[in-house]
């Protein structure tokens, strides 16, 4: 695999402040911090990465911190008991990865402070009212620009010049998807090509959307940035190449599980980065006084292997733009 660039993060109205040395971290106490996640437990990627981010800062479970994780296993409509559960646990801080799990964590407090992780667009899915001051108790890291999906249909268009209808996978469950397609939709317009948003809540659906997608004669697919679809990539993945459907996605993941390419932020860099938050709050700061981070810089992964099955040549420009070439 080969890597050429680093994810950089650029804070709206200012960079943060670099972490405190570890001599000062707070003592005497064993802060309790929750983690929410709509993902599958299965996969402890995303909280091993959250763990990396607080050891690098000092902290070490068992001895100033401890951490309580909640899982809803792809299921949205388990997020507000798991929620309530944190809540009535007393945790400290509690860190939301995606839509759903900080809009539940939003809902079951109102003083806990609120860590966000790989959120999309949080002003326009209603978090916060101002990126620079979050206000109330919530801050964290967006994990989207608005113009990153209409930059996914460009490539794609790119690889799969003559494709006149490009469908769209999204789950209407996650309120962080709906900019997604709007923003698809704008980027669409001015590249003269038909959207076709399907809608999936489940696996099932997955399913039965890629038989629309071949049965309404589909060039390409655009698969958003969702915990389900992360969940079940290596399905997507499959489903795709069967029915020989070009397909980019906004997470690196999906390429490396057998995804064409992708284009979208590090993820797990992100959640990572949200362990500085963390810091600053147990050392007294505000979470609504902290901007909230937006990613600076994206990166395009390209899977060859999948190109030629699929009878694709990736342009060269695009291969050299690309920040992972999967061998």
């Amino acid at each position: 695999m080969i890597d050429r660039r680093t994810f950089l993060f650029a804070a709206a109205g200012g960079l943060l402040a670099a972490p405190l040395a570890v001599a000062g971290q707070p003592t005497g106490k064993i802060y309790r911090i929750g983690f929410l996640s709509p993902s599958a437990s299965a996969d402890p990627s995303i909280l091993d990465a959250f763990r990396e981010g607080l050891r690098e800062l000092g902290y070490v479970e068992g001895r100033n911190i401890a951490i309580a994780s909640r899982w809803a296993e792809g299921k949205y409509d388990r997020l507000p008991g798991l929620a309530a559960q944190l809540v009535d646990l007393k945790v400290d801080i509690i860190v939301a990865t995606a839509v759903p799990a900080i809009r539940a964590a939003k809902e079951a407090t109102r003083t806990i402070p609120i860590i966000m992780a790989v959120v999309v667009d949080p002003m326009a899915t209603g978090l916060v009212a101002s990126l620079a001051l979050p206000g109330e108790n919530i801050t964290g890291l967006s994990s989207m620009a608005p113009e990153v999906t209409g930059k996914q249909l460009e490539m794609l268009k790119e690889v799969v010049p003559k494709a006149s209808l490009v469908a769209v996978l999204w789950n209407p469950a996650n309120a962080g998807n709906a900019p997604q397609v709007r923003q698809a939709q704008n980027a669409a317009r001015a590249l003269g090509v038909r959207l076709q948003p399907l809608e999936a809540r489940g696996p099932s659906e997955i399913d039965s959307a890629f038989a629309t997608m071949t049965s309404e004669q589909a060039g390409a697919v655009i698969v958003l940035v969702d915990a389900m679809f992360l969940d079940h990539r290596t399905q997507i993945a499959d489903l795709a190449a069967r029915r020989r459907l070009p397909a980019v996605y906004g997470l690196s993941d999906h390429a490396e599980a057998g995804g064409l390419m992708a284009y979208g932020p590090n993820r797990l860099a992100i959640v990572r980065r949200a362990a500085t938050y963390v810091d600053k709050i147990l050392k007294g700061a505000k979470p609504g006084d902290l901007p909230i981070e937006q990613p600076t810089r994206f990166a395009l992964v390209i899977n060859p292997k999948t190109a030629k099955a699929l009878g694709l040549t990736i342009p060269p420009s695009l291969l050299q733009r690309a920040d992972q070439v999967i061998e």
